[in-house]
């Protein structure tokens, strides 16, 4: 990790580095925060997510408040906390690592009232967890990207 972050120019900023295996449950990233650059505070709905710091210094401002971050620090932030990062004066290089965000999903909105009619006829092949489609063909009773059962045919 560090041999990676050493080999990318010092003012290059953003993702460093992405996992990029289409089958995947989780998502993983490389960021290089410039100095004194951030990612503003806000709350991720979703998703819990490991920060481990590879390289630099910066803070994290979270629901318990400021916190400083150096090379080696791991930080959990669960699901519907506050989080925003800043680099210090050296910038920050840091590994992010969480579950797969969930692709767009088939159904209707909270509240909507079921308008009737035929069910869709791939809707037993629609993951209720994650929204994926699983492949036409093989008797598939899995989804392939979060392991939820398939719905019943």
């Amino acid at each position: 990790m560090a041999d990676l972050v050493r080999a990318m120019p010092a003012d290059r900023g953003g993702a460093l580095w992405r996992l990029a295996v289409q089958e995947r449950q989780l998502d993983a990233n490389v960021v290089r925060l410039a100095p004194g650059a951030g990612v503003a505070v806000h709350v991720e709905p979703d998703l819990d997510v490991l920060v481990f710091v590879v390289n630099g210094r910066g803070e994290l401002e979270a629901d318990g408040g400021a916190e400083a971050l150096e090379a080696g620090c791991v930080v959990w932030l669960p699901r519907g906390s506050r989080r925003g990062l800043t680099a210090g004066p050296h910038g920050l290089d840091y590994l992010t690592v969480h579950r797969r965000r969930p692709g767009m999903t088939i159904g209707r909105a909270p509240g909507a009232e079921r308008a009737g009619g035929e069910p869709v006829c791939l809707l037993d092949r629609v993951c209720p967890e994650c929204g994926r489609l699983a492949p036409e063909g093989a008797e598939v009773r899995f989804c392939a990207r979060c392991g939820t059962a398939l719905p019943e045919r």
